[in-house]
């Protein structure tokens, strides 16, 4: 386990201010009394405990659905002063970015318990710096290969079979890859084929969709979650999940990308592969639902050690380069979640996760641990019940061996000012506003804080990102 390093405030505005303006923002809709639905399903892979509804009125099982959903997200960031850039560092300068995605959802019932869904999907995007210079990156819709031109692709493809096993029963209505269906507290699932992690593990009501809520990377998911993707954040692979009542196990194998944020998978899955495992339980406290759920991840891969390739480049004199010491390599991380609500219209989430330092990041981001929070806030106090206020703050880092990395001039997946002579953690405030115009039609402002991007201190910032995104989902 390795420990967070001791800085931990933001250069510019202490951790603790940010701390308050969340517990203050918790406190202004205390009084609220209809039942909180954050989650919006348009994206997932799979039905979720929390989004069944207790003692169904409803026998009949849907044989077939269709969904669509659409999303843009424009965002602006203003200049900010810095002594120097590197070759992958965020340009001081104003610029403007933007993606827009759209896509299909179809599911189809095969036979008893079998379910069948295909999403094709496009995208086209514009970011910031060419994806430089942030680990904590502004756009959860962003894609890695992406580009102004329109692509077209499969997102999902992949098949769900459900196995009762008694226990209560509950059901689950229509939505984006999910047949209205009853289902039962006791139940094993089995998923095959194409789908993002992120539908099965760590599924968090209130800060997983960055379609509806939290944009950036480091709020979506686990901050230090390496987790099996190509460069769309997709990926092929089997998982299990086995539920009793309130406890559900979840345990999956998924293919790594050819190479580090490649866009092709690797096929040999016995010998390079991302496993993940995850434990939750689910609670009331006061009579209000919450979860706490704990991850652990192992990938291997053909990847980089950061010390082999200091000392090839003390050897050989020049600057340190991780893709020229590529080998066999396993990289481990776990990460801990805890959801609550705190009345019919609150909740709020917290997250923590660490991976080893040694091993380069190869699908997801530069965070090598991250602690994150936040709360979601519904409109009901101020007679606007399908609106949501969400606020959160998040912390992440390095460990040591990949400071040093960067320090002496490496460059990252991501990362690369030249030098990082005064190291500091990545912080960020992210605040949104989910206003429905119409039913399935939203427009969110959001504004972003980034203090020490990159993780240096000498470009602290802060740098200030304003939004706009707009949603459908059919």
């Amino acid at each position: 386990m390795h420990s967070l390093p001791p800085t931990t405030t933001f250069r510019s505005r202490p951790l603790a201010f940010w701390i308050a303006v969340l517990a203050c923002s918790a406190s202004t809709g205390a009084q609220a009394q209809t039942a909180l639905a954050m989650t919006d399903d348009a994206d997932r892979g799979s039905p979720s405990t929390t989004a069944m509804q207790e003692s169904p009125v409803e026998t009949s099982e849907q044989r077939w659905n269709l969904h669509f959903q659409t999303t843009y997200v424009g965002q602006h960031k203003n200049p900010f002063s810095a002594p120097y850039t590197g070759p992958q560092s965020l340009i001081p300068s104003t610029e403007n970015g933007y993606t827009w995605t759209a896509t299909v959802f179809f599911g189809l019932r095969l036979w008893q318990g079998a379910e069948f869904y295909v999403n094709p999907e496009v995208v086209v995007g514009d970011p910031f710096s060419h994806l430089f210079g942030l680990a904590s990156i502004q756009n959860g819709e962003i894609q890695k290969n992406g580009g102004t031109k329109p692509k077209g692709y499969w997102a999902r493809a992949f098949l769900r079979q459900t196995f009762d096993l008694g226990g209560e029963t509950v059901r689950a209505e229509d939505d984006a890859n999910q047949l209205a269906s009853n289902y039962q507290t006791r139940r094993v699932v089995l998923t095959l084929g194409k789908v993002t992690q992120t539908d099965l593990f760590e599924k968090s009501s209130y800060a997983n969709d960055p379609r509806t809520q939290f944009l950036n990377w480091a709020l979506i998911t686990h901050g230090a979650w390496d987790y099996a993707a190509d460069a769309r954040a997709y990926t092929i692979g089997a998982a299990g999940e086995f539920y009793w009542d309130e406890w559900a196990f979840r345990a999956g194998r998924y293919m790594e990308p050819q190479v580090a944020n490649g866009s092709k998978l690797n096929y040999n899955l016995e010998r390079y592969h991302g496993d993940v495992v995850e434990v939750q339980h689910d609670h009331t406290l006061n009579g209000l639902p919450g979860l706490v759920r704990v991850l652990a991840f192992r990938n291997r891969t053909f990847a980089g050690n950061y010390l082999d390739a200091i000392e090839a480049a003390k050897q050989t004199g020049t600057t340190p380069d991780v893709t020229s010491v590529r080998k066999d390599a396993a990289k481990i991380g776990y990460g801990v979640s805890f959801e609550q609500r705190l009345s019919d219209d609150i909740g709020v989430f917290a997250r923590g996760s660490s991976a080893n330092d040694r091993i380069e990041e190869y699908a997801f981001t530069e965070i090598d641990n991250a602690l994150s929070a936040g709360v979601a806030i519904k409109g009901t106090r101020w007679q606007r019940p399908q609106d949501v206020f969400g606020v959160a703050v998040s912390t992440a880092g390095l460990n040591r061996q990949h400071r040093a990395y960067l320090a002496a001039g490496g460059l990252g997946g991501f990362l690369g000012d030249g030098q990082l002579k005064h190291y500091a953690r990545e912080n960020i405030l992210e605040a949104y506003y989910n206003y429905q115009v119409l039913k399935g039609v939203q427009i969110s402002p959001d504004f972003q804080i980034i203090d020490n991007s990159g993780y240096n201190a000498d470009r602290h910032g802060p740098v200030y990102i304003f939004g706009v995104r707009f949603h459908v989902g059919i």
